[in-house]
């Protein structure tokens, strides 16, 4: 036997999924996450899976992982002392930013102080210039002064950002040998290497970020690994990445900053995976789970990626699954502003105390309080029952919201759900509408253990037509560790214009890419027929301040080197997505390249699952219950248990779908059928 496993840690449960490859068996299991350590709930719940589905600790030959451990840090603020060494001239740089105030309309509102206190950042003499030709040369006494600086601030580790490091690296890396050589306790974090490309701003912050992360994550993947190590000894050891690839355990105590949105990344690409079984192009996802709800737009069947975002509030300049999160989760909380409207989230019961109905000491109404309130939750409790839920205790946390509003608890607990769906309907507006795509054009796939709870509301809000719940809708970040590639993103910058001399220049950084990625195969061991390159260039006019990525997929073939570029096919490309991203383009204006992008991916081994014959049986429901769906009336709608549905088979409206993972609900009027790949495909009665 051969198994694939996946483990996704959330802010209320720590997922699993375990694939076995040769027989086509899968398993899934949930557990409560250990927030003062993630590797505890892993750990114990891989034993608990291994003894559940009879899986042999050699028989694991892959285990994939989505971690929280380093955004939890950067939210917390709970990262490792940090030095920082930079040009002379620039120790400021990390406070002065941008001068854009965070918040538009709040004059109040402050960025974040620094996470490298003014009096850890030191001034190195050196300069590099625009070039890349070095115009003040760094001398080995101010090296020496600067480690002295370091040695005695105390810091764990240090982050060394110079001027145009991204052009000529060569200064920063005789600082970061040094550095280790001398306290070789401390972790260096090089701007080079981080992320070597122009903005020095958004650069230094992420090369900060990287530092303040290295400690806190290196030691957690030092433990997970020994822990590992007995349970899995076979297994390749994959973490997730924010840009939605799997890198070496060792690379991501080296890169921790690359994970912090690990596992948003991972529901990105399950979702995928499951769309393409379900012969789906377009969708929007829906990622609800405890603490918050990720959403993503899936346009022919690839997610698109940013490389501007912001984590605690910070900038960051790395490749992520273009994500966007609000704290609308089941856990989240119900409370009353200054202003004695009501608000939910995004302050989260998390998984200790947790919502009033665990029974764990939560007294304040959450999102899945109102759920058991109205029905829509089984009483018989989370986790086929492994996890009771107290109705009493849900009930009399709503009492006093209710009479503050003067409402019965059912209006309430209907008013909570109606927040938290405004609030998810407006971060996929942010995401389509507000980019040009009109989500009736998309299907919403729901998963998390909390979406598929919600997802017909949110549906009936955009007008979507059709909702896809996969058939483990609790565990789909842990299915998507399983079916990611190994991924490494390469990077040069330069301000070329997109003219016949420029092409020449432009093949060259396109081949020393190239060789960049051939290294990593190699250092990867990835066969050559496993191998794929994607190139993008960034461009944009000459004089904008900001740029587009411009894909080139099908434009060169990139197993072939040198390559040559067709300058007026580059900027027809890159005017069809000024048009798409602006609504305007003028073809008599200078365009110029400022970064060249190459994406190394190793294909690993998916797992697929043999599809059913279809049958036109009715399914039979195993009870029934009162829900309130819509209004102040309840109805009694069928309960049918999702592991009994067979494909071919159709659920009407209301009932009540429930399984181990999550439970889904079919409102009055709507149609649910379960199609080969054993998704749910729920169609709206009255969608425009």
């Amino acid at each position: 036997m051969v198994w694939f496993v996946g483990v996704d840690v959330g802010g209320t449960f720590t997922d699993f999924y375990a694939f076995d490859a040769e027989r086509g068996l899968e398993h899934v299991y949930k557990t409560p996450s250990t927030p003062a350590d993630p590797a505890d709930a892993i750990l114990n719940g891989l034993d608990s899976l291994c003894e559940i589905a009879a899986i042999a600790s050699d028989d694991i030959s892959r285990f994939a992982h989505g971690t929280t451990v380093a955004t939890n840090a950067l939210l917390q603020r709970k990262g490792a002392p940090v030095a920082l060494i930079t040009t002379e001239g620039f120790r400021d740089l990390l406070e002065i930013g941008r001068q854009i105030r965070p918040k538009l309309y709040d004059f109040k509102a402050d960025n974040p102080p620094p996470l490298v206190p003014r009096q850890n950042r030191f001034e190195i003499k050196e300069r590099v210039g625009s070039r890349g030709e070095v115009v003040v040369p760094l001398e080995e006494s101010t090296i020496a002064e600067a480690i002295d600086a370091v040695k005695q601030s105390g810091a764990e580790a240090c982050a060394v950002g110079l001027l145009f490091a991204f052009l000529n690296p060569e200064h920063e890396r005789r600082i970061g040998s040094a550095l280790r050589e001398a306290l070789p306790d401390v972790f260096v974090s090089l701007s080079s290497s981080v992320q070597p490309e122009f903005r020095e701003f958004e650069r230094l912050s992420t090369t900060a970020l990287n530092a303040y992360l290295q400690p806190i994550v290196t030691r957690y993947m030092d433990r997970l690994k020994d822990g590992l190590q007995p349970r899995a000894p076979n297994a390749a050891v994959g973490i997730n990445q924010s840009s939605g690839g799997l890198m070496s355990i060792e690379r991501a105590g080296e890169f921790p900053v690359r994970t912090a949105l690990s596992g948003p990344a991972a529901g990105a690409v399950g979702a995928m995976h499951t769309a393409a079984q379900a012969g789906r192009q377009n969708i929007i996802t829906l990622d609800m789970g405890g603490t918050s709800a990720d959403v993503c737009l899936v346009r022919d069947g690839a997610a698109g990626i940013g490389y501007d975002q912001k984590i605690a509030d910070f900038p960051v300049r790395l490749p992520m699954v273009d994500v966007n999160t609000v704290g609308a989760g089941g856990g989240s909380i119900a409370w009353f502003d200054r202003d004695g409207l009501m608000k939910v989230g995004p302050i989260s019961a998390g998984a200790v105390p947790g919502p009033a109905c665990y029974g764990q000491g939560g007294t304040e109404p959450t999102v899945s309080d109102a759920n058991l309130v109205l029905g829509r939750l089984s009483p018989a409790g989370l986790l086929g029952g492994a996890m009771a839920l107290d109705q009493k205790a849900a009930h009399a946390a709503f009492e006093p919201a209710a009479a503050q509003l003067g409402f019965s608890v059912e209006k309430a607990a209907h008013g909570v759900l109606g927040i938290v769906v405004s609030n998810m309907v407006r971060a996929i507006r942010a995401i389509s509408v507000e980019r040009g795509h009109d989500p009736r054009e998309f299907s919403l796939m729901a998963f998390g253990g909390a979406g598929p709870l919600h997802a017909i509301d949110v549906a009936h809000a955009l007008d979507m037509r059709e909702v896809i719940v996969p058939a483990s809708p609790g565990i789909l970040c842990a299915q998507g560790l399983v079916v990611s590639d190994l991924k490494e993103d390469f990077v040069v910058s330069a301000r070329i214009v997109a003219d016949m001399p420029g092409m020449a220049e432009t093949s060259r950084h396109v081949a020393t890419l190239m060789a960049e990625a051939e290294n990593w195969f190699a250092e990867e061991d990835v066969a050559p027929d496993r191998r794929d390159l994607q190139l993008s260039f960034d461009m944009r006019y000459v004089g904008q301040n900001y740029e587009l990525n411009v894909l080139l997929d099908g434009v060169v073939d990139t197993s072939s080197a040198p390559i040559a570029f067709d300058c007026e096919d580059l900027k027809q490309r890159f005017f069809t997505a000024h048009e798409m991203n602006y609504g305007y383009f003028n073809p008599d204006d200078a365009v110029e390249i400022v970064n060249f992008r190459l994406t190394a991916r190793g294909r690993l081994p998916r797992p697929t699952l043999t599809e059913t014959e279809m049958t036109q049986r009715a399914p039979d429901p195993v009870g029934s219950r009162t829900v309130y769906f819509d209004g102040d009336a309840a109805v009694d709608a069928a309960l049918f248990d999702r592991t009994q549905l067979l494909p071919g088979q159709e659920i009407a409206g209301p009932a009540v779908i429930d399984q181990l993972d999550s439970t889904t609900l079919v409102y009055p009027g709507d149609r649910a059928r379960v199609d080969r790949a054993h998704n749910l495909i729920i169609e709206l009665a009255d969608a425009t």
